[in-house]
């Protein structure tokens, strides 16, 4: 556990303007804002007119939780906070502190606002790593008012903060750094003789800082990182005090590889796989294929993207082109067969065919309307007519009594029931006009025009002989029932109470 107390009374310790910077710490540990003013982005919560300002320069701060991801300034401005209030800063890692920590601090915040009514500031880093036992142990003494808690997290708070902590914090966003903010930031560490590198004459051409802007991907303290590491592979030993200029060689000598910003476990995996789904499915080969090279040259499981690759295949495609599955089902075994680096090529060719075949979700939304009939209508057993009969028993009850058989009919298809009584004329599929499904839904349309449909009765029901209903025609003289089945009106209103999100991920990451 640390504890840093920023302000003090009369006792000669330092002021915050008076606080030496440590020479040997890292430059962005050095070049953190001290006030407000030197912060750089963020404008929305340290403009002069942002209320987040406004409430911590009247020293009424409540309990806050700061989202963003790394290196957009959460711990510098928790610490600018504590700079310009009059409570006392405690501070813990929740990598590394655990209950018992959180408990001392509490006792010391109860002991000090008893004796000089003095509030206490708790801020927590990587506040998602404390499990639930731990942040329950801080929500009594958020509520009392006994600490102002300040949490920082990268991960999304609905999911990894507790419900009862967040409903008492609020939550402000933090966004990654523009380009031009970054520039900012380097040139500011460039020149500053006090807490930057100004000491020593550094020049930095225009393809080192545009790539050393483009490499941080919105993270100042990557940036800062990048660039103190090419000064120090630059410098000479011998002559620390001589200018140094740093070209794009010198940066990619102290870079040497990119590091992306991802996390397979962690909200950026669901983003990103959301986005492929959708750009597959807006019909965008060009975005398909970047959100792919992202997820793998990430180190995402590649297995995993090709079984969401199959997903789309039925889920957004279908029955408009049925060669999307078989494309799918053929990256993944190539996947499987020749792994990274040489089967992301497979899956690129995948990713492209399913963009770029027609579009159909009617064999998904016939599955979810089919489901919903299973789910809530009662399940009545299967017409006498479709069931099997091995049994001389069977047979005698009626079991696949007057079936029709298709192949003996001309064309290969007769009307017969297939659904139960129940659900007699349900539809499910309707196929759409684009692709395959066209030839599909007409074919259809000709099978069901042959629906026998009752006569209308327009007089007195004649008692002597019944009317008749039309037979086919078939090649050999199959066994008919006596009369149609009279035929509801047709629906293809899908269940409502089925509704899933269709992005929803059912395959989450191993």
């Amino acid at each position: 556990m640390t504890q840093s107390r920023l302000f003090e009374d009369a006792t000669g310790e330092p002021e915050p303007s008076e606080l030496l910077i440590d020479p040997a710490a890292p430059l962005a540990a050095r070049m953190r804002p001290l006030n407000f003013d030197e912060f750089v982005g963020q404008e929305h919560l340290t403009g002069p007119n942002a209320a987040l300002r406004k409430v911590v320069e009247n020293d009424r701060l409540s309990s806050i939780i700061l989202w963003g991801p790394p290196g957009v300034g959460k711990t510098t401005l928790a610490e600018v906070i504590a700079r310009l209030t009059k409570a006392y800063f405690s501070r813990l890692s929740a990598t590394s502190a655990g209950v018992a920590d959180l408990r001392r601090v509490v006792q010391e915040a109860r002991q000090r606002r008893r004796t000089s009514q003095q509030r206490t500031i708790l801020f927590i880093d990587e506040i998602h790593r404390f499990n639930k036992a731990q942040q329950d142990a801080i929500l009594p003494v958020v509520e009392d008012g006994t600490v102002t808690l300040i949490g920082a997290t990268t991960e999304n708070p609905s999911f990894e903060v507790n419900a009862a902590l967040l409903s008492r914090s609020r939550t402000y966003t933090m966004r990654a750094l523009r380009d031009e903010e970054v520039r900012a930031i380097i040139e500011r560490a460039r020149t500053d003789p006090e807490r930057g590198l100004g000491r020593q004459p550094i020049s930095l051409s225009e393809p080192a800082l545009a790539a050393l802007v483009n490499l941080s991907n919105g993270d100042a303290r990557s940036a800062l990182n990048m660039l103190e590491l090419a000064v120090a592979t630059t410098t000479p030993r011998d002559h620390l005090e001589a200018a140094i200029s740093i070209d794009l060689p010198e940066i990619e000598n102290a870079i040497q590889q990119r590091s992306l910003l991802y996390d397979k476990n962690g909200e950026m995996h669901y983003d990103i796989i959301s986005a492929l789904h959708k750009s597959v499915r807006g019909s965008d080969p060009d975005a398909s294929l970047y959100w792919l090279a992202r997820m793998l040259e990430s180190g995402e499981d590649p297995l995993y993207v090709a079984r969401r690759l199959v997903r789309m295949a039925v889920e957004d495609i279908g029955l408009a082109d049925p060669q999307a599955l078989p494309v799918a089902m053929a990256a993944q075994q190539a996947m499987h067969f020749q792994g990274m680096p040489e089967g992301a090529l497979a899956l690129a060719e995948c990713a492209v065919y399913l963009a770029t075949a027609p579009k159909s979700n009617r064999l998904y939304n016939a599955y979810k309307a089919a489901t919903a009939d299973v789910q809530e209508t009662r399940n009545d057993p299967v017409p006498l007519h479709l069931r099997n009969a091995p049994t001389g028993l069977m047979k005698n009850l009626g079991y696949g009594k007057d079936y029709k058989y298709a192949h003996d009919y001309e064309g290969g298809f007769v009307y017969q029931q297939n659904l139960p009584e129940t659900l007699e004329g349900k539809l499910y599929y309707e196929p759409t006009d684009r692709g395959y499904e066209q030839a599909i839904g007409e074919r259809l349309a000709s099978w069901r025009q042959t629906k026998p449909v009752p006569p209308a009765v327009t007089g007195p029901i004649p008692t002597s002989t019944p009317p008749v209903a039309a037979k086919p025609t078939p090649k050999p003289a199959p066994v008919t029932k006596p009369s149609a089945p009279s035929a509801k009106p047709l629906t293809n209103k899908p269940s409502t109470n089925l509704e899933l999100d269709q992005d929803y991920d059912p395959d989450p990451p191993l």
